[in-house]
């Protein structure tokens, strides 16, 4: 497992990461953001001079201000002298409209760059998620990925929204303030310098401690995602079994997590701020004695001391806004975190550098030495070698873990040997194009899922340009098409509006309808037929045996009537074919299979 998969997936809910386990995810996160920007760095390079430019007339505003007092005013009085009081007003009107209008059109700049950034990473996440193997998806659970794809990307939403401009224009502005005060008092400039010690230090310590309950926060926010999620998905279950009083205990405990955090977060806010206020209530005592004792006319006039209070105050109004960054920063570092991790992974069943091109499959399908098992866990397979030839219908049967479904799995790609090859006409399935690929093998499992749609669109899911007519072949050749036609609305039925919903065995038979429009080379049914009751079971039996006829077809089923229509039936046992015949041999003899049959038959008596 690559490092990748670690720090994304089993990493996902740590919070205790090492110092370099840390800098490497940081690494991660910033590359990830190098990458969303580097497109639009010249809206960037606009956004930053608009910045500038705004935050350089606003901090105009106090120097004004003192030229007004200590000069313009005593022309007015000394001598009746009205223009530099009126220049004054004027550039004092020219620089606060300007600068208002300026950061107007940032905030118009910067939204559109966060949502350019937003879109980019939103599509990313969705096609990479749908790239990744799998594996990924059997150990990387629902609700954590719709955490990544929901609550993560709202919260760096709303870092770049409002966060990072608070971040950069309180910094460029204090920056501003304190050259400009330097400029005007460079004695209160100092003052203003010696007190970014203990503000340094009141900042650091709330980053240090806010950095951890922000990625804890993180974490407890995904899991009750995740709980209320599977909670919702599973709720047929849950009804099922009485679980509402247990899964109301569990949630509420991790609610209640969630609030302890959040509350954490509250009471480390709740400590930054007053230290906030305290070092600038003492920087602009100390400015305000320090300047009045050095007041004189001629050299240090009241409009400068006026001036440098603004300045202070000014300097220090930011910071406020800059803490409140560093409240959501932290959230959303650890959100970018989670997101960088998931989009780091890398597909365990990558596609070929150099495909080879498949356009038409006969279906022959050989398994040569293949071992496999899951991850780390024990092997499935330990030297399986199977040929399969093209044409032939073959039913797998075999107790609960004997390898049945692993088979069809690697038949499909959807996982790779650990060792030996599996072929499709000679060609290992590792170099084969994945669109001839997945043209030429298609698996109906038991879980058949329909999409918002249509049943029209559910039916031509794996071959979108179907027509009418080609879709009406494809149920009806499955037995679907009475029912559908019952429906509201026949093929144009909504299947999750009211009047739509179909049962287990009708959404079987819908994705029966849709892998028969597909016309692969090889059909894999993977207990494909167990939601469907004894009626339908014997409508489609005779569809099933006319649409194998030219394929390759591999039958997964514990129902031994479905096994009947095989040309051949392999009995598997702990990764080994222990019996492989025509049902009718197998039927005949003393074996598993024919014990399996017996009881089979007596269960119906």
């Amino acid at each position: 497992m690559s490092t990748a998969t670690v720090e994304g997936t089993s990493g996902e809910d740590r919070s205790d990461y090492t110092r370099e386990e840390s800098r490497a995810i940081r690494r991660r996160s910033l590359r990830l953001l190098g990458s969303l920007v580097s497109p639009l760095k010249w809206q960037l390079v606009l956004a930053a001079t608009i910045l500038v430019v705004s935050t350089a007339l606003r901090v105009a505003g106090p120097a004004l201000i003192a030229y007004g007092l200590n000069t313009a005013l005593p022309a007015v009085v000394d001598r009746m002298d009205w223009m530099p009081t009126i220049g004054v007003v004027v550039v004092y009107l020219i620089t606060a409209m300007g600068g208002a209008a300026l950061i107007g059109w940032y905030v118009v700049v910067t939204a559109r760059l966060t949502q350019a950034i937003m879109l980019d990473l939103r599509k990313r996440i969705f096609l990479h998620t749908q790239r990744l193997s799998l594996e990924f998806h059997e150990s990387y659970t629902s609700g954590r990925i719709i955490s990544r794809q929901t609550s993560d990307l709202d919260t760096i939403r709303e870092l770049l929204d409002g966060g990072l401009n608070e971040l950069v224009s309180g910094i460029l502005y204090g920056g501003f303030t304190l050259i400009a005060l330097l400029l005007l008092d460079w004695r209160s400039g100092v003052v203003l310098i010696v007190m970014g010690l203990p503000l340094y230090l009141l900042m650091r310590w709330f980053y240090t401690r806010s950095q951890r309950v922000y990625r804890e926060s993180r974490v407890i926010s995904a899991k009750v995602i995740v709980k209320f999620v599977e909670t919702m998905t599973g709720i047929r279950a849950v009804k099922a079994f009485r679980k509402e009083a247990r899964n109301d205990n569990e949630f509420g405990e991790l609610a209640s997590d969630y609030r302890d955090i959040n509350m954490r977060s509250i009471r480390l806010f709740g400590t930054f701020e007053p230290g906030l206020m305290a070092v600038a209530s003492v920087s602009l005592a100390v400015v305000v004695f320090w300047g009045g004792v050095r007041i004189e006319p001629g050299v240090y006039e009241i409009g400068t001391l006026i001036a440098a209070v603004l300045y202070v105050r000014n300097f220090f109004a930011p910071l406020q806004e800059v803490a409140f960054f560093l409240n959501s920063y932290q959230s959303a570092t650890a959100a970018l975190e989670k997101v960088s991790g998931v989009l780091e992974e890398e597909p365990t069943v990558p596609d070929p550098v150099s495909p080879v091109d498949l356009w038409e499959s006969r279906g022959h399908i050989h398994f040569d030495g293949v071992r496999f098992g899951y991850g780390s866990g024990k092997t499935i397979l330990p030297d399986f070698t199977l040929d399969i030839p093209a044409g032939q219908t073959i039913a797998l049967v075999g107790t609960t873990g004997a390898g049945k479904s692993t088979l069809a799995k690697l038949v499909s790609r959807f996982y790779d040997p650990t060792r030996g090859r599996v072929t499709l006409d000679g060609i290992d399935l590792r170099q084969l194009h994945p669109k001839d690929l997945r043209r030429a093998i298609v698996m109906v499992t038991q879980e058949a899922y329909l999409f918002s749609g249509t049943v029209a669109d559910n039916i031509a899911f794996g071959k979108p340009d179907a027509t009418m007519d080609e879709i009406r072949a494809a149920a009806r050749a499955v037995g679907a098409e009475a029912f559908i036609e019952a429906l509201p609305d026949g093929y144009d039925t909504d299947v999750n509006k009211r009047g739509g919903r179909v049962s287990a065995g009708q959404r079987q038979l819908i994705s029966f309808a849709r892998a028969f429009l597909a016309n692969p080379a090889v059909l894999i049914l993977d207990e494909a037929t167990a939601s469907l009751d004894m009626p339908s079971e014997r409508q489609i039996q005779d569809a099933l045996q006319t649409l194998l006829a030219d394929r390759t077809a591999i039958i997964i089923a514990h129902r031994l009537s479905t096994v009947a229509i095989a040309d051949r039936v392999l009995v598997m046992e702990h990764g080994e074919i222990i019996e492989d015949d025509t049902p009718a041999a197998l039927i005949a003899g003393t074996g598993k299979f024919s014990q399996l049959h017996a009881a089979w038959r007596e269960s119906l008596v």
